[in-house]
């Protein structure tokens, strides 16, 4: 049985070439692991000078918990959008359930972002999705999405 390496080292240009997200919204770094259409490990290096942290908190910034799931949806896009039946198109939100927020993502944290999917039919799915700080899970959810233009 042949045995194929998902290992790959796709850094901002090659994640620009499959997913439409720009800065300031482009919240992946890198990727590390990839099935396409199965799987996904990115990385999104969280820095003090992000742009949500002059307001969420001047005092004690602390990163969204809307945009962590927001960086685990673009790294699930990316497996997604790498199928050739989806590549050139948009993976779109279609719900986002049991999410949960495990601890805070601060300046100088690495988010490893975890995807798996769980279900894909036709040009919708859903996909289990976790971020971790080190090795503590810093938060969850089930994304639901569907791929349109």
């Amino acid at each position: 049985m042949e045995q194929t390496n998902f290992n790959v080292n796709l850094g901002i240009k090659e994640i620009k070439e499959i997913i439409p997200h720009r800065y300031p919204f482009l919240l992946i770094d890198k990727v590390v692991y990839m099935e396409p259409g199965k799987k996904v490990v990115a990385y999104k290096n969280v820095t003090q000078n992000e742009y949500f942290f002059q307001g969420h908190f001047p005092e004690e910034p602390v990163m969204p918990g809307v945009l962590i799931i927001e960086s685990l949806a673009q790294a699930g896009a990316v497996a997604i959008l790498s199928m050739d039946e989806f590549k050139g198109k948009i993976a779109y939100f279609g719900g986002i359930n049991k999410a949960k927020f495990r601890k805070k993502v601060l300046p100088g944290d690495t988010l490893r972002l975890e995807v798996e999917m769980m279900k894909l039919k036709g040009s919708a799915g859903i996909a289990k999705a976790v971020a971790y700080v080190e090795d503590k899970k810093a938060a969850e959810a089930e994304l639901i999405f569907m791929i349109g233009k």
